[in-house]
């Protein structure tokens, strides 16, 4: 068993902002090589505490991963860290990596449906951990139609790139995206559906609302291989729209599905890590552990 399954869902969402500071401030200091003391004092833990918590969420040292960035090159850290790191496991998982290839055929919508934007139609809404966080899941019948993400205190973690939405507006986001549905609440299935993906590794039903062209996007993130990355120049000419990398963009920023539809493996032509919807560090974090991950 791997060393991230061995660490339980509730502790893994509630070690992730500690862990996505320790990758900001890692990913900013690594060629200074601060030791392990220093990295622990920047996230607030002791050594021991922080060498244990960061290798059971990430499946990696704080070691290695310092020396993984190493060998990336100027603003292709990140990239080249992930080549480096997923050579560098041989006994990984096929992971939550293989789901994605199960999703779409598991959507269940017929073509009006998928574009009524879930017009008269009772949604349920209910938190649950994720490996990133305090997910917001929203669910219909026939599946997951949208994940989001909680942030505690956003506006006090300014020494990060969390930029994150507390609970209230993570859930006027979600709830905007379907204005003709009716919400209710249910925090139980949300942590039978996140125990089931994120514990059992089982396949996800997904119910897919959007225009026909935003879900040929979304189906084209999905041949993104896990650990890697792509442009939205490359993921246009992928779906067969070479001229509209614009367009493109707009469909990765409208994704309902985060992490499982994967719009963080999609970047812009300087292959930055920037304008992600639920903020730069959980992007990054993403990128991480699936590298970890990938076979």
């Amino acid at each position: 068993m791997s060393k991230i399954l061995s660490m339980p869902l509730d502790e893994r969402s509630a070690a992730y902002t500690r862990m996505a500071d320790a990758l900001s401030f890692l990913g900013d200091t690594w060629p200074d090589q601060p030791d392990l003391a220093t990295c622990a004092a920047a996230v607030g833990l002791s050594p021991t505490h922080f060498q244990r918590e960061f290798s059971r969420w990430a499946g990696l040292s704080p070691k290695q991963y310092q020396s993984a960035l190493a060998h990336g090159a100027a603003g292709e850290a990140l990239r080249e860290g992930a080549s480096v790191l997923e050579a560098s496991f041989e006994a990984g998982l096929s992971g939550p990596g293989r789901l994605h290839d199960l999703f779409i055929a598991h959507e269940g919508l017929t073509p009006g449906e998928a574009k009524s934007g879930g017009e008269g139609i009772t949604l349920n809404l209910g938190k649950a951990p994720t490996p990133f966080g305090m997910g917001l899941w929203l669910m219909s019948p026939r599946g997951l139609v949208a994940l989001g993400f909680i942030d505690e205190n956003p506006p006090e973690r300014t020494g990060f790139e969390h930029q994150g939405r507390r609970e209230a507006d993570a859930v006027a986001d979600l709830k905007g995206r379907y204005p003709g549905a009716r919400v209710e609440r249910d925090d139980h299935a949300a942590l039978t559906m996140a125990r089931s993906v994120f514990e059992r590794s089982e396949a996800l039903p997904v119910a897919l609302y959007g225009t026909p062209f935003r879900r040929q996007i979304w189906r084209a993130l999905l041949e993104i291989p896990p650990g890697q990355i792509q442009t939205y120049g490359a993921l246009a000419c992928a779906a067969g729209h070479p001229k509209a990398a614009r367009a493109v963009g707009a469909a990765v920023g409208a994704n309902p599905l985060s992490w499982f539809i994967p719009c963080h493996r999609a970047l812009a032509s300087d292959l930055r890590l920037h304008n992600y919807h639920w903020g730069v560090a959980r992007k990054r974090a993403m990128l991480v552990y699936e590298a970890a991950h990938a076979r």
